[in-house]
């Protein structure tokens, strides 16, 4: 496999004007100046450019190691699950260029990804899955049996997520399902037991998913269009404001109820409540015409997760 780092800064630089914001790819990120030419792609590949999704994985499960540790987790948890976090997200998006190869050559986001410009094989993507979901095996010798067991019941989840956009309005509640599965396994490596109220917060995580992604996929909407392919924000139509609120305020529901089963201290609950002065901001500016707005709000979403981890923390480690 042979990459070019002129002709991709070229391709790169061929976008309509107006686009540059919300392009997968930039001509001079720091994949381009400190990675060598041959690393390029798989570091795309993987989204290693694009930690967004990397942190909105890893933070939830930060916050739940918080609370199924009742304050301050290891710093071996720390580490294992954060390696976790990084190498599920780049596998997840892996398997989402290789699926979606031939979409994504029509869509203008995403036509300069690895795979659709020809920046690398098929069977070189193969392999860099393969070499993930190896050092994946590996972690999973720092967990108890019932996280080993969990990480397995995850693959086939993350495997079938970009196949749902074919057939499903909801994918999203698909994704939202693998990119939270962490905070399961956080408590089950953490007390062997998955609490009712660590599903409760592990729920509201997939439906906060399930309302920015949907932000996300207005982004893609009329190109989603064309292609027949399916997501939440094709099925809310017009009616987004409503039902991405309606997913905000499932999640603060689900968090407060969560945060009292496990008894979590007041603290929590004023952190909570911030976060659902956030979601109203959210949904206070979104605007369905408006593309740009609609990826910066999906990247607000980072906001949420750091709260998320104060408010573990306020519930746990502060005084009653």
């Amino acid at each position: 496999m042979t990459f070019s780092s002129n002709s991709s800064h070229q391709r790169l630089s061929e976008r309509a004007p107006g686009t540059p914001d919300l392009a997968d790819m930039r001509p001079d990120d720091w994949v381009e100046r400190w990675l060598p030419r041959s690393w390029g792609p798989y570091a795309r590949l993987c989204r290693l450019d694009r930690p967004v999704g990397t942190w909105l994985t890893l933070l939830p499960c930060l916050a739940a190691l918080v609370q199924a540790a009742d304050g301050w987790p290891t710093l071996f948890r720390l580490v294992i699950f954060s390696l976790g976090a990084l190498l599920m997200r780049g596998i997840g998006c892996c398997f989402n260029d290789i699926f979606d190869r031939n979409f994504d050559s029509q869509v203008e986001r995403t036509r300069f990804r690895p795979l659709t410009s020809g920046q690398l094989s098929l069977k070189n993507a193969l392999w860099f899955v393969f070499a993930q979901l190896a050092v994946c095996a590996l972690l999973l010798l720092a967990l108890n049996t019932y996280s080993r067991w969990l990480a397995v019941a995850l693959v086939p989840i993350v495997i079938v997520y970009p196949l749902c956009k074919r057939f499903t309005y909801w994918p999203q509640v698909v994704l939202g399902i693998g990119f939270n599965w962490g905070m399961l396994m956080a408590w089950s490596d953490t007390q062997n037991s998955v609490p009712l109220g660590a599903i409760a917060l592990w729920l509201g995580a997939v439906l906060w998913q399930v309302g920015y992604d949907s932000v996300y996929a207005y982004v893609d909407l009329r190109d989603d269009l064309k292609l027949g392919l399916r997501s939440a924000a094709m099925r809310f139509g017009d009616n987004g404001r409503v039902w991405i609120g309606g997913f905000y305020a499932a999640t603060v529901i689900l968090w407060l109820w969560g945060g009292y089963a496990m008894g979590m201290n007041w603290p929590y609950y004023v952190v909570i409540a911030a976060i659902g002065a956030h979601f109203a901001w959210q949904i206070s500016i979104f605007d369905l015409a408006r593309p740009d707005r609609s990826f910066m709000l999906f990247r607000a979403n980072i906001t949420v997760g750091v709260m998320l981890i104060v408010a573990a923390l306020a519930g746990t480690v502060l005084p009653l």
